[in-house]
């Protein structure tokens, strides 16, 4: 039977220099699990707006229902200005109090919550009062369901005490290697190693299991049972990483919410994230077959 994940956060359109790409990373997480087999649900708003009914009709060529994407009538769907710099490095800004600051908290979007074999949230639509009081009440509506925190973060937006709210809340985080050392001083955690970091968030907040994407390195994490656990990167040709952290995410909880062990959905998830990187964008086409035959064709570093 197809697990059931529930993607809650934000729709935007990435804006371009040459052009407008929609973005989110609820709703690419939801792409990569409908492809590997499971049954996602994208949880969100858009406005009453000639972005928003693009959005719409974008998510549909990309098989994703937008039977639980809520209309505003009276703010407008996000929008995320992306510049270079000199050096090639991208800039975002990303435009504040839009629809998906607004998520309501509905009958349906409390049925999906309460039948979710996962309940995955991230932090930036936490800025405003309505999305952030929506994700609390369906957690807690939710005990049933595993809470995964994606503890991404944005430049325009981190508030301790939200973080600090949703890491006691989750029953997984997913970290990037880079962020480890301003999480650690933000959240007072000395640790003098990415090992003894995850540790001592797992300890300090009741995590389960922490995980730290590690780009071309691989992944580790730390469980509280089960100890530490790594699994090398693969040797590709990277195109770019645009929603590899996604199509990790996706494949790990397709293999761990189907019962495999915690190390074996760590090795699933990390050459879906690799595989990601050999393809343009966040939609590239793969399933669960692809990820088995990359896995036993590519090399991992030693």
């Amino acid at each position: 039977m197809k697990k059931k994940i529930v993607a809650f956060g934000e729709i935007v359109w990435d804006i371009l220099p040459n052009g407008k790409v929609l973005g989110g990373t609820p709703s690419n997480l939801v792409f990569r699990c409908n492809l590997l087999g499971e049954e996602g649900h994208l949880l969100s708003r858009v406005g009453d707006d000639e972005l928003g009914y693009a959005a719409i009709e974008e998510l549909k060529k990309l098989n994703i229902s937008d039977r639980n994407v809520q209309m505003d009538f009276e703010f407008p769907t996000g929008e995320v200005q992306v510049t270079f710099d000199e050096n090639g490095e991208s800039r975002y800004k990303v435009k504040e109090d839009v629809a998906f600051d607004h998520i309501e908290f509905s009958p349906e979007a409390l049925k999906l919550a309460r039948q979710a074999n996962c309940l995955f949230f991230g932090l930036l639509p936490q800025r405003y009062g309505l999305s952030k009081n929506t994700i609390r009440e369906l957690i807690n509506e939710s005990p049933d369901s595993l809470h995964f925190f994606d503890l991404k973060l944005f430049e325009h937006f981190f508030d301790v005490q939200v973080v600090t709210q949703l890491l006691k809340c989750a029953d997984v985080v997913r970290i990037k290697e880079k962020e480890i050392e301003f999480l650690a001083e933000q959240l007072k955690i000395a640790s003098d190693s990415t090992e003894d970091f995850l540790k001592k968030v797992a300890e300090q907040y009741n995590v389960d299991l922490v995980i730290v994407t590690l780009g071309k390195n691989g992944v580790k994490a730390f469980h509280r049972k089960e100890g530490l656990l790594f699994d090398p990167g693969y040797v590709v040709n990277m195109v770019d990483n645009v929603g590899s952290g996604m199509a990790f995410s996706a494949g790990f909880l397709h293999y761990s919410l189907n019962g495999n062990s915690l190390i074996d959905s760590l090795r699933f998830g990390n050459a879906a994230g690799a595989l990601n990187t050999t393809m343009r964008g966040a939609t590239g086409f793969f399933n669960k077959k692809d990820v088995l035959q990359f896995m036993k064709k590519t090399k991992q570093y030693s």
